[in-house]
């Protein structure tokens, strides 16, 4: 098994009060998952962290049960049992984005729903798998309201995310890499992606060298220090003063002979 470190942190809430934070992450025997829990648009719903927290125990419970299952029908499975589990119906229930790696002995998997990528680094430098669509809608001026994002969440013309519709599974990115071509992988929920994409702190190849030298949690600092020099989000607006982080690194090179199971 590869050696796999994981860096997490509480962010705040939209409020600007500390709360637990909504990602959750996920180390198997041969596969790491990282989900990051929506805030909810209502305040009657159940908190994004609640959801992705339930999701992310029936993807890890049916992996571990069938390790080489196709990802994208593990994925509807999971969110069609916490929706029936739980009387979630689709367009008024909490939502999470879903990010997995699994590997065997040949080959490498990737699948991400909503904006938290993954990263394959090898020979030929970093491969970005990521689901831009609701980035995209968001720098278009799409999601300024509460309302606009229901009306956009799971839409043909919108994003889509795990929530109580299956079918969001199919809409997922995917990828595979051959095993032998990839030295490491990164997972990142949007806290920690939003260095390279919105603030430009450093480019993937940069925290993928930073997390060797310093470990991942020197990542999130990273992003952090540059949060608190910008409070009021003048440089860089956004919903959140910090939002929650979470970061996997699993390094190839490396063997921990050993292995984990459920979160």
């Amino acid at each position: 098994m590869p050696v796999i470190e994981v860096a997490e942190r509480d962010g705040v809430g939209a409020d600007g009060l500390a709360r637990p934070t909504e990602d959750h992450v996920a180390v198997l025997g041969n596969a790491v998952l990282l989900l990051d829990g929506a805030t909810s648009p209502h305040p009657d719903l159940p908190p994004g962290g609640w959801y992705a927290g339930l999701l992310i125990r029936s993807l890890a419970a049916a992996l571990l049960t069938r390790p080489e299952a196709d990802l994208g029908e593990v994925v509807a499975e999971g969110i069609a049992e916490v929706a029936r589990g739980h009387g979630l119906t689709p367009g008024h229930a909490p939502s999470s984005t879903v990010t997995i790696a699994r590997w065997t002995e040949d080959r490498i998997d990737g699948l991400v729903l909503a904006d938290s990528p993954l990263v394959a680094f090898g020979g030929s430098g970093a491969d970005v798998l990521a689901d831009d669509r609701l980035v995209s809608l968001r720098d278009k001026g799409k999601l300024r309201t509460g309302a606009d994002v229901l009306a956009r969440r799971n839409a043909p013309d919108g994003f889509w995310v795990a929530e109580a519709d299956p079918a969001a599974a199919s809409q997922a990115v995917r990828r595979s890499w051959p095993r032998a071509e990839v030295d490491a992988l990164l997972l990142a929920s949007d806290g920690v992606s939003i260095g390279v994409d919105d603030y430009h702190l450093f480019e993937w190849p940069e925290v993928l060298a930073l997390t060797r030298k310093l470990g991942a949690d020197a990542v999130l600092e990273s992003v952090r220090t540059a949060e608190k020099q910008d409070p009021d989000g003048a440089r860089w607006p956004r919903a959140k003063r910090h939002d929650d982080q979470a970061l996997v690194h699993v390094d190839f090179t490396r063997d921990s002979g050993s292995s984990q199971g459920l979160p």
